[in-house]
């Protein structure tokens, strides 16, 4: 789901409060990319606001094709010992608030806790959330995500498929396939379901994702994730590059080697004259 249509989304589930503004923060940071924990681990999500005025804080968790919900909302002087009816009945979560911080805690990961999680504060009837950041939960390996290429460089305008190849293993439920973006403009881009293309012998399907006239917007790290039998796998990510970043940055490095060569011959050769009015001085 893109992200601005999740921020719209999260108007519909905030009754009573009727919000006039939803953005995203500049004043509010979080975690942001994939974070990777495994089964029975512990993890904190952190999220830090710099608003002074901002008066209720908030995490939201989307799970992969769903709308968001609402975790927690704490008001900014509101009694620290009430807490939020969904934490409550699900004590695995908690918040660690001190000023200036809101984050969130989940003890004993389970499957079921791979999502997206925004936090954000609110003020003057304006929400304002931070980028979110997706928890991955991995559990026994009988399943696996390989992503190709790994790498690739290509120029604007071309175009580019990024294969998802899932080893479906034991589970042979049905299973859906979400592709995520990292970089300037990070979120899901698209969704299979059921939409496998049988690779034998192994019994595994391919999907891809496939990118025309790119630009640099279209840089980052693209990420498979499969959403199957109560369990979310992510893959390893394909990373694309833009032709005209790959040469600027070659350029880069060969301008520090010959500025490094030339700060060490000029370091050379004052050093050769000094040994030799050293010399010159003792005969």
């Amino acid at each position: 789901m893109d992200y601005q249509l999740c921020l719209l989304t999260i108007i519909y589930l905030l009754d009573p409060v009727h919000l006039s503004a939803v953005i995203q923060s500049e004043t509010v940071r979080q975690d942001t990319g994939v974070i990777t924990a495994s089964v029975g681990e512990n993890v904190t999500l952190h999220c830090f606001y710099e608003s002074q005025v901002a008066m209720h804080f908030s995490w939201y968790r989307q799970l992969l094709g769903s709308r968001p919900e609402l975790l927690s909302t704490i008001y900014k002087f509101g009694d620290p010992s009430k807490v939020f009816p969904w934490l409550e009945k699900n004590p695995r979560f908690s918040l660690q608030r001190m000023e200036g911080t809101n984050h969130l805690h989940i003890a004993d990961i389970h499957l079921s806790d791979s999502a997206t999680y925004y936090c954000g504060s609110s003020h003057s009837n304006m929400v304002e959330f931070g980028e979110g950041v997706f928890l991955s939960v991995e559990g026994d390996k009988h399943q696996g995500i390989i992503q190709a290429p790994a790498s690739k460089t290509i120029q604007p305008g071309g175009s580019v498929t990024l294969n998802c190849t899932v080893k479906t293993g034991s589970c042979d439920g049905e299973h859906s396939i979400y592709w995520f973006r990292r970089g300037s403009r990070q979120g899901f881009l698209h969704t299979h379901k059921d939409q496998c293309k049988p690779a034998p012998p192994s019994p595994s399907c391919v999907y891809h994702l496939q990118k025309t006239n790119v630009s640099s917007l279209d840089a980052g790290t693209y990420y498979c994730a499969m959403a199957s039998c109560g369990e979310i796998l992510f893959g390893n990510g394909s990373k694309l590059l833009m032709g005209d970043e790959v040469e600027d940055q070659e350029a880069q490095i060969r301008i520090l080697v010959w500025l490094s060569i030339i700060r060490a011959g000029i370091l050379l050769f004052f050093v050769t004259i000094s040994f030799f009015v050293v010399v010159i001085k003792t005969c």
